[in-house]
């Protein structure tokens, strides 16, 4: 009975020993990738220094990738630590080496060569592959015609995979790859004449174009492609899962179509005749006046690159400029403004710049106190196109809609409705071109962003020259909660 008895508890015993061993073998294993960045309370990234990813400026670090990455470091309730690589294959490098970073959000197309070294998330943008020539010179229209030019890409880029695919099929095909050239430097070469053709991606060259007046899309060299993050290969999906949740609501809550409208849109606006005209009028009219819009803004506590914007959209910075209405001017005032304004001689270049900043900061006096920054800049232009007191009507009919009257946002989305009869009727001051102080605010917010980037001291990465000034080798559109009030 006692041996039995013995025998039971050495029983419970190795059981229970067992247990604790089994529950500290579990206790042991090694934290998941999503565990390790909550542990340490740092979201590492690796990208590149590009326009498109991440850069500084004056207000700090700034770009598409950061700007989203960041967003998905706060719902992580972690901080963001940014790394930078000098080449796509450090990139990957890094990504994949012990104690290495935990994402890479750096443009990275998803291509099957890459696939090898790297999982991806969910697609957040889609891109397409475009051939670039110079303008001047033929136009390549096929893939046969890229013989024999002197082409330049990205060393380790998805292009540089879609060059050497397409050089099985066509083996005079020549290029080169390069790790010391971003995609602003390939657009100046090809702009500058220096190369004949290079391959980039169509964000990348709708953030740029505006600098290069020369470039041109030839064609598309295949279908679009998806841009997505990159973690290390394994079979750890935490962090991965966590990724794709993020990129999913950022589709769902707009946080993706608003950086795109930030970031790419001066395209959408502008178009690209107009993005390339006004590359050439940066080069060519804006030296001319430049000092008269900074004495202005000085003189008036504007910023003059708003105020420069502003003439470009009146007069495309012609100070002759005659509208059939009677306006004139490079800032196209109407005798009556110049004449509270001072203007003596509205065809004055200077005279013009300093009634236009007397008027717009005059406009702006008169807006209600309930109206804030930043929208207080927006209205101020809006009231500047199309007259205070129709603008008080359409703030009377936003706010009939359960809109907020002080919010652009809002308003601008009602603004249209005074060129309609049904509306226009319930107002004080009647019909009125609605839809023009939409296009006229949005047009120097694309201007003034342009304006901005090309004149920005920069931290971090190159700069190209355009005429007299140093274009940015990066630029970014600024939030609307980052421009200084008017």
């Amino acid at each position: 009975m006692f041996a039995q008895s013995v025998f039971r508890l050495r029983c419970a015993l190795w059981l229970s020993a067992v247990g604790i061993l089994l529950l500290l073998g579990a206790c042991a294993e090694e934290p998941s990738a999503i565990e390790r960045v909550q542990a340490e309370g740092v979201l590492r990234v690796i990208t590149r220094n590009s326009p498109a990813t991440y850069f500084q400026d004056r207000n700090g670090e700034t770009g598409f990738e950061y700007e989203l990455v960041k967003r998905f470091a706060d719902d992580l309730g972690v901080e963001l630590q940014i790394e930078t690589a000098d080449s796509l294959d450090e990139l990957f490098s890094s990504l994949n080496r012990e104690n290495g970073p935990a994402l890479a959000a750096a443009g990275l197309v998803a291509s099957e060569g890459r696939k090898q070294s790297a999982r991806f998330s969910l697609p957040y943008l889609q891109v397409t592959p475009q051939i670039i020539y110079r303008n001047g010179q033929p136009r390549p229209t096929r893939a046969q015609d890229l013989l024999g030019k002197r082409i330049l890409v990205l060393k380790g880029s998805s292009h540089a995979e879609q060059l050497a695919e397409l050089k099985r099929d066509l083996p005079e095909l020549q290029y080169e790859e390069s790790a010391a050239v971003e995609v602003v430097d390939l657009l100046r070469m090809v702009d500058e004449g220096q190369i004949d053709l290079t391959l980039v991606d169509s964000n990348e060259l709708a953030m740029n174009q505006v600098y290069f007046p020369n470039v041109r899309v030839a064609f598309d060299l295949g279908d679009s492609q998806a841009l997505g993050w990159a973690v290390a290969p394994g079979e750890d999906a935490s962090l991965l899962n966590e990724v794709n949740a993020f990129i999913r609501r950022a589709h769902e809550n707009g946080v993706l179509d608003r950086l795109k409208a930030r970031y790419y849109g001066h395209v959408d606006v502008l178009g690209y005749v107009g993005a390339y005209t006004f590359a050439k009028h940066l080069q060519q009219r804006l030296p001319r006046y430049e000092k008269f819009f900074r004495q202005a803004a000085q003189k008036n506590e504007l910023d003059w690159r708003l105020l420069a914007a502003m003439g470009y959209q009146e007069s495309l910075w012609q100070p002759t400029a005659t509208s059939k209405t009677g306006v004139r001017g490079l800032m196209m005032l109407t005798l009556r403004t110049a004449q509270a304004m001072g203007v003596s001689d509205r065809l004055d270049p200077k005279q013009s710049i300093d009634g236009g900043a007397k008027y717009i900061v005059h406009v702006k006096a008169q807006l209600p106190e309930s109206i804030l920054e930043p929208d207080r800049t927006w209205f101020a232009l809006a009231a500047y196109n199309i007259g205070g007191g129709h603008l008080e009507d359409a703030r009377k009919l936003t706010e009939a809609e359960g809109l907020d009257p002080n919010k652009w946002l809002d308003v601008q989305k009602i603004l249209p409705r005074l060129s309609q009869k049904q509306w226009y009727s319930k107002t004080r001051y009647g019909y009125a071109r609605g839809g023009e102080p939409v296009h006229f605010v949005r047009n120097i917010r694309r201007y003034y962003d342009i304006l901005t980037w090309v004149t920005q001291p920069q931290l971090e990465g190159g700069q190209v020259a355009v005429g007299n000034m140093h274009v940015p080798g990066v630029n970014k559109e600024k939030p609307d909660e980052q421009l200084p009030p008017l």
